[in-house]
């Protein structure tokens, strides 16, 4: 685990949910995250959408589950995935994905952030935008990222 000194800048990375749930993006984003060594922490807006992602991790696919926990399962050192509704990191991850209208004051500390949000609802769509604007404000690097309609991610800014 690599994370950024804290006079690099953090990616902030900006997914645009048009034709896709989140459900069906965020595990493959996960995924990837793993796939590359690095560990994660999850923010989701409420402790009831922890719970929901919980169940989604160990089942979206029927051969296969994403390993995660969160603080109800204790030692979230050892979680290279953790599930939140607050702005901890208790695990040292590398990436923060934040979802569900989560957000936070600074964008400092990790590698990349990744914001998710539902293009399709006006709230969140501004709340997204607000986001663009502190990070830019703190020094990021931002980027966005629109779903095609085949499913992948195509950057447009």
């Amino acid at each position: 685990m690599t994370v950024p000194s804290p006079a690099a800048p953090t990616e902030v990375m900006f997914y645009h949910l048009d034709r896709q749930t989140l459900d069906a993006a965020l595990p493959l984003l996960v995924e990837k995250t793993l796939e590359r060594g690095w560990r994660a922490v999850i923010q989701a807006g409420s402790d009831e959408r922890v719970g929901a992602l919980d169940a989604l991790l160990w089942t979206y696919k029927p051969d296969n589950f994403i390993p995660h926990g969160t603080a109800n399962d204790g030692t979230p050192e050892r979680q290279p995935i953790f599930l939140t509704a607050t702005a901890l990191n208790p695990n040292r991850a590398d990436v923060r994905f934040l979802v569900d209208g989560a957000s936070l004051e600074a964008y400092t500390g990790y590698r990349r952030i990744v914001v998710m949000f539902n293009g399709r609802d006006e709230h969140a769509v501004k709340d997204a935008r607000d986001q663009w604007r502190r990070a830019k404000a703190d020094g990021s690097t931002v980027t966005y990222w629109q779903q095609t309609a085949v499913g992948g991610w195509e950057k447009k800014a």
